[in-house]
């Protein structure tokens, strides 16, 4: 069953998601420098409207008949929005037209088309909707506004400022990050708040981290299980993403950005109002279960469980308001059920899942 299964709505309420976590910015808007706050908070003044008015809007995104057609491959489209906000921007690049001299523009290109791949050829589903959705993306939007979002359409590229965050078309997982958030709206539409709001994240990161290390062609052991990295600029001496699955928590400790406050397992559970309950925070958790169960299993972790992954997000089973505990009693049945009950790879989610707290290593 996928996304057409009965427990989904034709309209889906799409949530902006955006890859720089808001207590980063929170932190940064706190800064002596005047010119570091003032951009900090620029941008989480605009990701509040933005959010706003995903609220209000409620939309059903259907593929033309055209897509549809061939859905096999991508339909690629970048937008210039020149440093404004205005969306979707000026077209630069379509699907036929060749790589151009905007480095920003042929990295759009080209981690859309990672993207669609990873989900086409290892999960045959095609495209974010699975029926050949359009996959637009849009450039250079804002001045040094340092975020990249999915806004229920389209990827949306900022510059970043050059001190603290480089041009955010730069790092392959962050790509597939925010269009997985597209995938997640088309199939379980988990609920951006609290630990379902967390596991929205957190599939966000699984995936996105399965793209960059499918095209790369790296085993989980060779992975660097790391996101975003490549996108910290010269002035954060002490960081190398902005997220860590292998160590949660672990991702930056800098004077700037301040300390990772991810936990790893439950008992580092953050109960707080901020960021929809804290999803960009406690996503960790989920995150390291993902990394456990991967790296034990060995291999290409796209394969056994990210299958695993994938069937629980698109099987019709994920409720809208899941908790970790739910998800992780579906991903160990998804286990069995494709692998059988005296697999490893049952026996790999049994142990992920108890090693990070969120069971108690109970037989399923």
């Amino acid at each position: 069953m996928d996304a057409t299964s009965s427990n989904q709505s034709h309209a889906v309420r799409p949530v902006f998601c955006g890859i720089v976590p808001p207590h980063i910015l929170d932190h940064l808007a706190q800064a002596e420098d005047s010119a570091r706050a003032g951009r900090a908070r620029r941008t989480l003044e605009h990701d509040a409207l933005q959010r706003t008015r995903r609220r209000l809007t409620i939309r059903s995104l259907a593929a033309p008949a055209e897509a549809r057609a061939g859905s096999d491959k991508p339909q690629r489209t970048i937008y210039d929005a020149e440093h404004t906000e205005t969306l979707p921007g000026t077209k630069v690049r379509g699907e036929s037209d060749p790589a151009g001299q905007d480095s920003s523009v042929n990295r759009a290109f080209g981690g859309l088309g990672h993207t669609f791949d990873l989900f086409s050829k290892i999960y045959s589903r095609h495209s974010i909707d699975g029926k050949g959705l359009p996959l637009d993306a849009t450039v250079h939007y804002g001045r040094e506004y340092n975020n990249a979002f999915w806004d229920g359409e389209r990827m949306v590229f900022g510059d970043g400022d050059g001190e603290l965050f480089l041009d955010f078309t730069t790092a392959l997982d962050v790509i597939g990050h925010e269009l997985t958030h597209g995938v997640t709206q088309y199939t379980a539409n988990l609920e951006y708040l609290g630990q379902s709001g967390a596991l929205n994240e957190s599939v966000s990161d699984v995936f996105g981290s399965l793209i960059k290390q499918y095209s790369l062609q790296q085993s989980a052991d060779q992975a660097d299980w790391l996101i975003g990295d490549g996108l910290l600029g010269p002035d954060v001496d002490k960081g190398t993403a902005l997220r860590s699955m292998k160590a949660p928590g672990t991702a930056y400790d800098d004077d700037v950005l301040g300390k990772d406050p991810q936990p790893a397992t439950m008992d580092g559970y953050v109960e707080t109002s901020q960021d929809n309950g804290g999803v960009h925070i406690n996503s960790g958790i989920p995150n390291h279960a993902f990394y456990l169960a991967a790296v034990s299993l060995g291999g290409n972790a796209w394969e056994r469980a990210g299958q695993i992954w994938y069937d629980v997000l698109t099987g019709g089973k994920l409720a809208k308001d899941a908790q970790f505990a739910d998800f992780a009693r579906l991903t160990i049945d998804a286990a069995k059920a494709r692998y059988g009950e005296q697999g490893e790879e049952h026996q790999a989610l049994l142990k992920a899942w108890s090693q990070v707290g969120v069971t108690n290593n109970v037989r399923h």
